[in-house]
């Protein structure tokens, strides 16, 4: 019997053209759902592809009688109770590498337009206004760039941050020392890190050490002037906190493109005169999107066919 695929959320055309090449699987495209309308279908499905926008939860995955896989077409799975699906026998997979190249660019993008204020200078420009003297930057060369978390993204920006003559220090309790001396980079504890960057930027997941990990306890201990990007999740931040230090200058600009919640309707960060905003375009990139499509339906295929289990987070044995 044809397996079945609900894709709760947006995915690239790369990865329905794949699907629709398989004899053995069907898909309905199914976006926008409340959770009531969700619950109502799920039932009828093997499998479920999200991104970042639908939550499965454990009511969903009870409803899910046939549930086998739930996929998420990207890293975090914060948006997926993964305990609940280890209770039912469910497999929970990602896809990790396939926008992190994305994601490191984007990084980069909003380190650089932050320290050099390019998107005020542009909008000033735009106004018809001439006021090189507002927007004096600073040079990414020669400062040290504290990374928070240090798996693949972070390490492909440590690699792009070497190649400005930033000096590159991390914090990633699984990462060993010697790990990070071969890339260059001095692994350190968080405290160190904190109050020896210049810039800082979050890759890490969230969990409950990690959420609001940047509050006004650890903003304090930071450098006066500090740049900090977040282009990981929103909840790593405690943005009260993030804000006052803003408007303080404790903390002298910030790019942000993930927030508490999106859209951002009531995020005190909003607004701010030394916040570059994107609204969440971390993998938002052709490539990341035909690469993320293809290789999240691919897993569950091979999956729902039992040849093979790639990325599975949970130790569950496979149905």
């Amino acid at each position: 019997m044809s397996k079945k695929i609900l894709i709760a959320d947006k995915l690239g055309s790369a990865g329905l053209e794949r699907l629709d090449q398989m004899s053995d699987i069907s898909y309905d495209l199914h976006t926008g759902m409340t959770k009531e309308e969700l619950l109502s279908v799920i039932p009828d499905y093997d499998a479920v592809i999200v991104r970042s926008d639908t939550f499965i939860d454990a009511d969903v995955l009870a409803a899910g009688k046939r549930l086998k896989v739930v996929g998420r077409a990207g890293i975090g799975v914060d948006n997926i109770d993964v305990a609940a699906a280890t209770e039912r026998g469910i497999m929970v997979m990602n896809t990790p590498h396939s926008n992190s190249v994305a994601t490191a660019e984007q990084t980069m993008t909003l380190l650089l337009a932050v320290s050099r204020k390019t998107v005020h200078a542009h909008r000033s420009l735009a106004e018809g206004k001439w006021e090189r003297a507002q927007y004096v930057g600073t040079e990414l060369f020669g400062k040290t760039l504290g990374i928070i978390g240090f798996g693949y993204i972070g390490r492909l920006v440590a690699h792009r941050a070497q190649a400005f003559g930033v000096n590159v220090v991390a914090y990633d309790p699984y990462v060993p020392v010697e790990t990070g001396k071969e890339l260059g980079v001095t692994i350190l504890p968080l405290d160190e890190l904190l109050a020896t960057s210049d810039l800082i930027t979050l890759h890490a997941i969230v969990t409950p050490e990690t959420k609001g990990l940047i509050n006004a306890e650890t903003i304090s201990s930071m450098k006066d002037g500090v740049i900090i990007v977040n282009v990981a999740r929103g909840k790593l931040i405690d943005e009260q906190a993030l804000a006052d230090a803003l408007k303080s200058g404790k903390v002298a600009a910030a790019g942000v493109d993930v927030y508490q919640e999106e859209p951002p309707t009531n995020s005190p960060l909003i607004g701010l005169p030394n916040v570059t905003h994107t609204p969440h375009l971390g993998a938002s990139t052709q490539e990341a999107q035909h690469n993320v499509g293809i290789e999240m339906v691919e897993e569950i295929a091979d999956a729902l066919r039992g040849v093979s289990y790639r990325n599975v987070l949970n130790p569950v044995k496979p149905q």
